[in-house]
């Protein structure tokens, strides 16, 4: 009976200690939920916050865009300052048009004549603008080089510009404003020539899409380097004049803010951001590598100060 009692005893303990211990499991799978929860108010909270800092609005050439640059760096940008940037890829004279009227808040552009006109009419902010890159402009023309440009004058974009319209061989002009566009008019104004007539051909096109028109057409064009070795389109068209040392083929990009008195909608501190990211050390290197890989030489040479 004694040993009956004992038995009895010692199965009511077990069970008081089982039901204590499935109590204590319970709060404890409730504080966890409970703090589960509050880590992800806590990172809602912070995402929250990076994307609070709204969406900036970068105008730009479409070389940057085309040449695969921006898709290779802005990510970076995005990720370690909370930003968004939403890419408005034109001309520079365009992108410059969209600060004059406040529709942009930072521009990356390369006509550097145009960019100082636009600092000294106010429409920069008071850091005016800043170098970023470099590459070069090139001439580029089908592989049976009817003009001869490649034989005549491979080094001499002037000559070379003097050729086409002697031959009145089919060039296809961007015609957009661009810094291109302005670049190819200034040569044609050095060689005393106003471009007209049935081969001349005026785009008013972006720089990748000239290309693919010189491509089909087998014409000829005046292309920045990056843009045309991100296309690939050796196969029919080919480099005919490069690295004039005059110089006449250096382009140069910079970056600008856009002047935030302009109106209440721009973007300012997202734009100040932006530009002294893109002049840091960290991008420059990374503007630097872009290509390396694959051409064995990079697309642009970063040269801010």
């Amino acid at each position: 009976m004694k040993k009956l009692w004992a038995i009895l005893c010692i199965c009511t303990l077990v069970l008081c200690a089982c039901g204590k211990t499935a109590g204590g499991s319970g709060e404890t799978e409730a504080d966890t939920k409970a703090t589960a929860a509050e880590s992800t108010e806590t990172e809602g909270a912070e995402t929250g916050s990076a994307e609070g800092k709204g969406t900036l609005i970068l105008a730009t050439t479409t070389s940057t865009k085309d040449s695969g640059l921006l898709d290779e760096i802005l990510p970076v940008f995005e990720e370690a300052t909370g930003y968004s940037v939403d890419v408005v890829s034109v001309g520079s004279g365009e992108a410059m048009k969209m600060g004059e009227n406040g529709e942009a808040d930072v521009l990356l552009v390369h006509s550097p004549a145009s960019e100082k006109a636009f600092v000294e009419a106010g429409h920069a902010d008071e850091d005016g603008r800043k170098d970023v890159m470099y590459n070069d402009f090139i001439l580029i023309g089908p592989k049976d080089d009817p003009a001869g440009i490649y034989a005549e004058a491979p080094n001499d974009a002037i000559k070379a510009f003097q050729m086409l319209s002697d031959t009145e061989s089919t060039f296809i002009s961007r015609s957009d404003d661009s810094g291109t566009h302005k670049k190819e008019l200034s040569i044609w104004e050095k060689c005393g020539i106003e471009p007209s007539g049935d081969w001349y051909v005026e785009a008013g096109a972006g720089m990748g899409a000239v290309l693919e028109m010189a491509n089909e057409t087998l014409a000829y064009t005046l292309s920045d380097r990056a843009t045309w070795l991100n296309l690939a389109l050796d196969e029919d068209l080919m480099i005919v004049c490069e690295k004039d040392e005059s110089g006449v083929l250096y382009n140069q990009y910079g970056v600008i803010c856009v002047n935030p008195e302009k109106n209440d909608a721009i973007n300012y501190e997202g734009a100040k951001a932006f530009q002294n990211w893109i002049v840091s050390e960290e991008t420059q290197t990374l503007i630097g590598e872009y290509g390396v890989e694959k051409y064995g030489a990079p697309l642009f040479t970063p040269n801010a100060q």
